[in-house]
């Protein structure tokens, strides 16, 4: 599939599945997420390969060194936690706790200090207290993610947690997303600020009509879900392409640059 996709000129592979990390386990009864990355990179005419939805009770160094191994994977992970108390992630079944997180976020910055660490939240999960939603807000300020989304959690009949006790009332769970993306956003224009004056790759993916515009994005976002990078230049582009860019200026999500070079031909 993936020779097909390069043969028709696609330029960008992003893996996604439910649990990508768990890939081959139904197939091979093992992980073959890195096999399957291994024979993606020799795939000519590909550029990058993104992974999304990679969660932390298999997410491991040799993962992580694969990543770093190869140019073509983007430095960049969607790790969905959804949350950080303990007593939360054991009412949603999940096997991981906050020490879990710790160590695994600390791992992937470890080996790749400029990763781009994508995460989903949900609050108001019946039984979220105060204290745990206090315990949130203090583990994503001090984790500083490059991209962050929230959901409030909305009962599913037949489901178990529709009918837990201690259901977190809407305006209380609307409060609680607010709050967070509120601190996101603070933490997202800081993040970009920084990057004023970095030369960066970029992948074309439209122009905007009637200007000199077009819409673009670097190995750290993800296309649709993430911020984009607006690139001035009189060139002629085509979607896929890419270019060396120097960002000039930034957005509390996105960013602003100009073609590396550009006018010095």
């Amino acid at each position: 599939e993936a020779n097909e996709l390069a043969r028709r000129g696609v330029k960008e592979i992003v893996l996604i599945a439910q649990d990508t990390t768990k890939y081959g386990i139904d197939i091979y009864g093992e992980y073959k997420l890195i096999d399957l990355l291994e024979e993606l990179v020799l795939v000519e005419g590909i550029e990058w390969i993104r992974i999304l939805y990679a969660y932390p009770d298999v997410l491991d160094e040799s993962l992580i060194d694969t990543i770093r191994k190869h140019e073509k994977i983007c430095n960049y992970l969607d790790i969905p936690i959804q949350h950080c108390n303990d007593d939360v992630l054991k009412r949603i079944n999940r096997h991981t706790n906050e020490k879990d997180l710790e160590r695994v976020l600390g791992m992937i910055r470890r080996l790749i200090p400029d990763m781009s660490i994508r995460t989903t939240l949900m609050v108001g999960f019946p039984g979220e207290s105060r204290a745990a939603f206090d315990k949130l807000i203090g583990f994503v300020e001090k984790q500083a993610f490059d991209k962050l989304g929230v959901f409030e959690y909305s009962p599913e009949e037949g489901t178990p947690a529709a009918g837990f006790d201690c259901q977190i009332d809407s305006s209380t769970k609307a409060d609680r997303k607010e709050r967070i993306m509120i601190l996101q956003k603070e933490i997202s224009e800081d993040a970009n600020s920084k990057k004023i004056g970095m030369k960066m790759k970029a992948i074309i993916d439209e122009k905007i009509e009637n200007e000199d515009v077009y819409i673009g994005r670097t190995q750290y976002d993800a296309p649709e879900v993430d911020g984009v990078l607006y690139i001035n230049t009189k060139s002629k582009l085509a979607p896929g392409d890419f270019v060396n860019v120097t960002i000039t200026d930034s957005l509390e999500y996105d960013l602003i640059g100009v073609i590396e070079n550009e006018f010095a031909k």
